[in-house]
C-alpha cells in the first residue's frame, strides 16, 4: 500500500464492519441514522474548528508523508474524515453493546465515575493550565460530564463507561499507528511543549480523555434526540 493513503485507510476501516454490521435484522442500526448523523456532525464541527485552530498554533500536525494531499483550511481531508468515522464507529459500538448486554452493569455506580472523572479531569486541567492541549482536553471533559451528571440527569452514563472501555482496545490501535507505533513516523505529531509528555507508548494521555469527550458527546446527543421522540 502506497504509504500516503495510510491515514485514510484507517478511517475505512474503522467505520467499514460497523456500518456492515448497521443493517443486521435484529438490531438495525441504520434505523436510527437520522439521529446519529445529527450527533455526529454537532460534535464534529466543534472539534474540527478545535482542530484548525491548535493546528495552525502548532500545538499538533500531520506528516504529509502519510496523506492523500487534500486540504481543507489546515486539516487534511483525512483528519476531517477521522470525526466521521470514529463517532460512527464508537455510537455504533455503544448501541451494539446495549443490544448484546441487556444489564447495566456500571449504573449504579455511574454518578461515582463521573465524580471521579470530573475531580480527575478538573484537577488535571488546572495543574496543566499552561498546556494548550492538557489544560483544554481535561477541562473540557469536567465541564460536559458535570452538565451530564448533575445538570441534565443523563442515564445513559453507566453504559457509556462500559462501551468507552472496549472502545479503547481499538483506540489504542489505531491512535497508536497515527501517534507512530509500528511506523517510521507519526502520522500525526504533537508538540509536547502543549501537552503534560505523559506517554503510553506513543499516544498522549490526553488522547484518551480527548477521545471521551468527543464520544460522549456523540452519545448523549444521540440519546437525547431518540428520548426527545
Amino acid at each position: 500500500m502506497n504509504s500516503k493513503y495510510l491515514y485514510l485507510s484507517l478511517d475505512i476501516i474503522s467505520i467499514l464492519f460497523p456500518f456492515i454490521f448497521s443493517f443486521y435484522s435484529k438490531s438495525n442500526f441504520s434505523k436510527k441514522w437520522k439521529y446519529l448523523w445529527i450527533a455526529v456532525l454537532i460534535p464534529g464541527t466543534l472539534f474540527i474548528i478545535w482542530d484548525e485552530i491548535f493546528t495552525r498554533f502548532g500545538v499538533w500536525g500531520f506528516n504529509e508523508k502519510y496523506l492523500s494531499g487534500v486540504y481543507a483550511g489546515s486539516l487534511p481531508l483525512e483528519e476531517i474524515l477521522f470525526f466521521i468515522c470514529i463517532p460512527y464507529a464508537c455510537v455504533f459500538t455503544f448501541e451494539a453493546l446495549n443490544f448484546l448486554v441487556k444489564k447495566d452493569y456500571l449504573g449504579r455506580y455511574q454518578k461515582v465515575i463521573s465524580i471521579g472523572l470530573i475531580a480527575i479531569s478538573l484537577i488535571l486541567g488546572l495543574v496543566y493550565i499552561d498546556k494548550w492541549y492538557t489544560c483544554t482536553s481535561f477541562l473540557g471533559l469536567a465541564v460536559y460530564l458535570f452538565l451530564l451528571q448533575f445538570t441534565w440527569k443523563a442515564s445513559f452514563l453507566g453504559r457509556f463507561y462500559f462501551a468507552y472501555m472496549f472502545i479503547l482496545i481499538p483506540f489504542f490501535i489505531v491512535n497508536g499507528i497515527l501517534t507512530g507505533s509500528w511506523i517510521d513516523d507519526p502520522v500525526v505529531w504533537y508538540n509536547d511543549l502543549e501537552n503534560s509528555g505523559v506517554r503510553m507508548g506513543t499516544i498522549p494521555v490526553e488522547d484518551v480523555f480527548y477521545g471521551m469527550l468527543l464520544i460522549v458527546m456523540n452519545v448523549s446527543i444521540f440519546e437525547w434526540l431518540q428520548r426527545r421522540r
